[in-house]
Parts: C-alpha cells; structure tokens; sequence
C-alpha cells in the first residue's frame, strides 16, 4: 500500500471510528472525500497550525458542513490543537468537535457552516476579501496574496443561495476562489434525481467559471492535476467535479442509507477492510503523521517564517502604513472611529437614510479599508459612497460593492470578508427585505463577526409601495436573534452614536434602522447617555412622572409633541428614546430602573410595527399588528392612528 492509500484509509476509517462512538453523523460524505482533503492539504493548501489565524493562509470552507468528522480528522493529522481525545468527543457536550464546524470554537476551523449553501457564499467573501487586500498594499502584495477553497456537496449546490454566489463570484472575476463538488448524487431522502436535473457543469460555465472533471474520485494525481490548473486560472474562479461514492466501502454504499446514519461495527469493520486498514480504533500508524508533517506542515512552517520577514521588511520601510494593517488584521478599527458624536444645528430635519450615508463618507475617510454596498439599492439606502470606485476586476480598490439583487448572498458574502479579516464592511437593503438575510445575520451572530447591515425603509411611513414594502414584524425578528444589536435611530445624532457602537467593538452584528422620511433634530438627544441604548430624552417637570412614554425611531418625536400637549392638562409624562433594546439591558441594572422610572403598569411604548417583545418594557403599546396598505405617507399614519391625538387619549386611559 503506499503512504497517501494508507493516510487516505486512515482518514476514512477514523470518520467511522468517530461516527460510530458518537452514534450520530454524517460518515457517507466525509469517506468519499477523503481523497479530496488529502490532497488538498498534503499538496496544496498553505497554513500554519501554530499560528490558526495567519491571515495569509490559505482558507478552506466546508460547506457541506455535516461532513465534519472528516475536517476535524484532517486538522488532527495536520497538527491543529485537535488530539484524539477531541476526535473520540466527536458531538459531545462541550467538545471542539461539534456536529458541525464552529468558527472561533476549533482551530483550523475557518467558517462556522452547515446550513447547506452558506459556505459557498462565505468562500465567495473570503476570496473577495483577498483580492481587494492585495490591492491595497500593492507594493507589499505577498502580504495578504493567497488561495480559498471550498467544498460543496449536492445539497449544496440546490440551495438558491448557491447560485447567488457562484453568479456574482463568476461576474466580479475571483480567479483564486476554487470550489470542490463532491458529486455523490445522493441527498438524505435519496437519489439526486429525485429533486434534480441540473447539469452543474453548464451551470457554472454559464456564471463564469472554469470547470474541471475528476471521473474517478480515488484519483489523488488526478485530483491534483485539476488543483495545478486551477490555480493558474487568471480570471475565473474554478469548480472541480470529483465524482466519488457516498459511504464507499460500506455495504449500502452509493445510497442514502449512508448520508447520514453511523455504519457501525460490523459494517465499519467492512468498509476499513476495503480500505486495507487493519488497525484498532482510533489508531494512527506514525508514517501517516509523517506524512502531514513533511508536507502540510513543513510547507506552511517556511510560509510563515517568509511572511514574517516581509513584514518585518515592510514595518522598517512605512511604519504608519504597517500598523495600519496590523491594527486591522483583527476587524479592528476603533482607533480610526470618530470619537465625538458630529454636531448638527438647532432645526435639522433630515431621513436617518440621507445622514447615514454622510456618515459612511466619514468613515471611509478614516478607515482605511471599509468597503461595503447594497442588493441593488444604493441610491435608496445611500450606501454608494462619491469619490470611490466601484468594486470591480478592473478596480480590485474600489470601496463600492454592487452585489445585485442577491440579499441572502450578500450578508453571506460580508461573512466571508470579515471571516477573513483585515477589513470592515457594511450591507444594506430595505428593511422588509432582511428576511432574505436572516439565515446569514444569525450566522454572523454564531461566528461573533461585526458584520454592519443598514436597513432603510423602516415603517409604513415608506408610503405607496404598500404592504409588500412595510415592515412589521422584521423588527421583532432581528430584535431576537442572541448577540446582535438592532439601532432604530430618531434623529441624526443617534445615527452618528449607532455607527460609533458598531466600529468601535468587533465582537457581533450591528443592524441600523433607517427612515425613508425626514426626522428633526430632537434637543434631548445631546445627552451623554445616549450611547446606552435607552435615555431620558425629554424629562418630566415634577419630581415623578404621572407616565413613561417610551419611543423609538420616528415616534420618538411624536412621543414629545404628545408629551407638550399633555403638561397643558397637567398630566406629566417622561419620554424615553430606545435607539437599542440590547444595549440598554447591557447596562447596570440601577441605570435601568432609574430610566424606565415608573411602575410596570405607568409605562407605554410607541413604535410604528409589531408589539412583539415590548411587553417586557410596557403593558401598554401602541403598536401595529397588522399589514400596512398602498397609500402616501401622511394618509397611512391618519389611517393607523399614529397621531398625536390617539397618543394622548391613550395616555388618558392609563392615568
């Protein structure tokens, strides 16, 4: 047998060993491409175990992320921080070998995936985010110059996402993006032909891309020879097609019965004696670590050791420039945030989208490599920056990314950037529409990733586009997703203090709320609490408030007009803005409830979509609950009662 069958078997029998002690997984997948990793990382893949985050190694996304056995397995060989004791925790609480890869949680791991069709599109930010570092240190290239592979599976490759990708990937010409396709043409309900009739090969040939065949999956040199190829592409990204057997050896191999259920002992023993794997479980013959240490790991050893050098090189050549890029290596960029909130004059009225867009002019001024843009929606959403270029194969720089109408891919995509690091970025779209992001949000949420997403068109107020352009309940839903932080801002200055939040931390998703409509600069909202998710921005006369009225966005200057009209029939209300729920409840409990004031039931809360989540602030909120309609803006407000008059009737009842 020689060393790469053996290395290979080994692999394929250690996936089993794991699946079968765990008595879950998916082992079909992660035996068939085996052949596929081996090479990969034996021949190819450039990285430094000892240094995980290197951020000129080459990346690896396993998008079908179910096949992890066969991922961490491979890091274990590869001398990542995985020992076998990790290998045989294989799904168990706690262990750094979860069902599915976690970002952050397991070294070598470079994109939590799983749900099928997110890791292309990581792979696509990824590939994205080299090629335009390459271009803004030109003269020191060899700082950030390297590949991203990825690998898909049926599944994958079915998900709508998938084509979002391929198709802007294909179009913005990532030639160093290669993309495995283990064509086993099995799903988990059966045979491919079941659901599909594509021929994938035409698919991505169609969207730009480079395709090469592997007929026998087995096939290490030839797996290797597509590899060379692509890896000489100039202007297209690459799919390699192996064709490989799902559950090879097992004795329901080429079937679903092995997608994803353990083989078992007896089955197991089966498959490994294919293989020639003599072994007990668990073992690994000291040649086939050999095998890894000469070669993965010596080849990603002199890598680093070369890259030092030239950024030692480069520090004594432009040390301002140098600790630029250092800085930013970790998505850091609080250094380069303005730290004072820009002053506005008494009497500014202006939509929240309108002042968002100036601030991204500020921010691009000062962060060096900001990039960002929108699903088709620039000039509503004012992500198009002046005086920048577009993204493009002819301006590899450009700061403006025009991702088409391809909202799911996009905010996936902005995964794959920052997953890369040494950058920061920023997407946008309506907010009705941050639904098709959703998937991606919580999966930004999951990686920790201060991913920035603006959302514009923030209320029935956007007027005659109707009830398929209101938001309602989208609010509500970012709103729960666990570590992000959602910012509906009332006025200009809570835009400035909503950007200052999200670039001055990067440790999760910030969304910004935008108004299609003019706000006016509301005189409260210079308070130094402003920062803090919730303040008082317009006090009561009298030592206690008869009512704390609290608001959000655009009713926040609605809740002050009600709030005037009140203190001439003696009735005293408090008016709390609460730019952000999750930030305020970050904050000291006492802060709180001297906030909030008031009793539970002397509180009321206004925002023009779903009451959902608000009756833990208030008992009393007005709210809309029901789809909007096709009318103009001041027509829509009468029809829903988001009045004045309605708020002070309310208010009325309560007291």
């Amino acid at each position: 047998m020689k060393l790469y069958e053996k290395s290979i078997a080994t692999m394929r029998s250690l996936v089993i060993d794991m699946t079968n002690k765990a008595n879950s997984g998916h082992p079909g997948m992660a035996i068939g491409s085996a052949p596929i990793l081996y090479t990969l990382y034996t021949r190819h893949l450039v990285a430094n175990p000892n240094h995980p985050y290197w951020i000129n190694r080459d990346r690896f996304v396993l998008s079908a992320g179910h096949a992890s056995s066969l991922l961490y397995v491979t890091l274990h060989l590869a001398g990542y921080e995985i020992r076998m004791e990790d290998l045989k925790k294989f799904r168990s609480l706690k262990s750094i070998t979860p069902g599915h890869p976690e970002y952050g949680l397991t070294k070598g791991v470079d994109a939590t995936s799983g749900p099928l069709g997110q890791g292309i599109g990581q792979a696509v930010g990824l590939a994205l985010a080299e090629v335009f570092l390459r271009n803004q240190y030109p003269s020191e290239y060899h700082l950030v110059d390297h590949y991203t592979y990825c690998l898909v599976g049926d599944g994958c490759l079915e998900e709508g996402i998938s084509q979002e990708a391929i198709s802007f990937a294909g179009a913005q010409k990532l030639n160093r993006l290669i993309v495995f396709y283990d064509a086993n043409h099995v799903t988990l309900d059966g045979d491919l032909s079941l659901s599909s009739i594509d021929d994938p090969k035409k698919r991505f040939q169609a969207s730009g891309w480079n395709v090469y065949e592997v007929k026998d999956g087995n096939n290490v040199e030839e797996i290797d020879k597509a590899i060379l190829i692509a890896k000489t592409s100039k202007v297209k990204p690459t799919l390699i097609i192996v064709h490989t057997t799902i559950g090879q050896g097992s004795i329901n191999e080429g079937t679903n019965k092995v997608h994803g259920a353990p083989l078992g002992e007896e089955d197991g023993l089966r498959a490994k004696t294919s293989y020639g794997y003599k072994e007990n479980a668990f073992y690994v013959a000291p040649k086939v670590y050999d095998d890894f240490k000469n070669s993965f790991i010596s080849r990603g050893e002199a890598a680093y050791k070369e890259w030092e050098n030239q950024l030692n090189i480069f520090k004594r050549n432009n040390s301002v420039l140098a600790t630029k890029f250092e800085v930013m290596m970790n998505n850091d960029c609080a250094s380069f945030v303005f730290n004072s909130i820009p002053s506005y004059p008494d009497g500014f009225s202006e939509a929240t989208r309108i002042t968002s867009g100036k601030i991204l002019e500020l921010l691009y001024n000062s962060i060096p490599t900001l990039i960002g843009g929108s699903a088709d929606v620039a000039s509503s959403v004012k992500t198009k920056v002046k005086g920048y270029e577009d993204f493009s194969f002819e301006h590899r720089n450009g700061r403006n990314i025009n991702f088409g109408i391809r909202e799911f891919a996009m905010a996936a995509i902005q995964n794959g950037m920052l997953l890369h690091g040494g950058l920061r970025s920023f997407v946008g779209c309506f907010l009705v529409f941050s639904d098709y992001l959703k998937p991606a949000i919580r999966m930004a949420a999951m990686s920790h990733l201060p991913a920035v997403y603006l959302f514009s068109h923030d209320s029935i107020a956007l007027g005659e586009d109707g009830a398929t352009h209101q938001p309602i309940e989208q609010l509500a839903m970012l709103r729960s997703i666990p570590n992000v932080e959602v910012y509906r801002p009332c006025d200009a200055r809570e835009v400035a203090m909503s950007y200052q939040n999200a670039f001055k931390q990067n440790e999760f998703p910030v969304c910004i709320i935008l108004s299609r409509q003019n706000l006016p600069l509301i005189g409260g909202s210079d308070s130094s609490d402003i920062t803090k998710g919730g303040y008082i921005i317009s006090k009561e006369i009298g030592e206690e408030p008869d009512l704390t009225l609290i608001a959000t966005g655009s009713e926040v200057a609605l809740a002050i007009d009600a709030q005037k009209e009140l203190r001439n029939i003696g009735i005293d209300i408090r008016v709390v803005s609460m730019p952000c729920v999750e930030r305020f409840f970050k904050q000291d409990p006492t802060y709180i409830s001297q906030t909030l004031g008031n009793s539970y039931e002397k509180r009321m809360v206004i925002e023009m979509l779903s009451s959902f989540g608000w009756h833990k602030i208030a008992p009393h909120v007005m709210s809309l609950d029901t789809f909007g309609l096709s009318a103009p803006m001041k027509d829509l407000v009468k029809y829903f009662n988001f009045t004045k008059e309605e708020v002070i009737k309310r208010i009325k009842e309560i007291i």
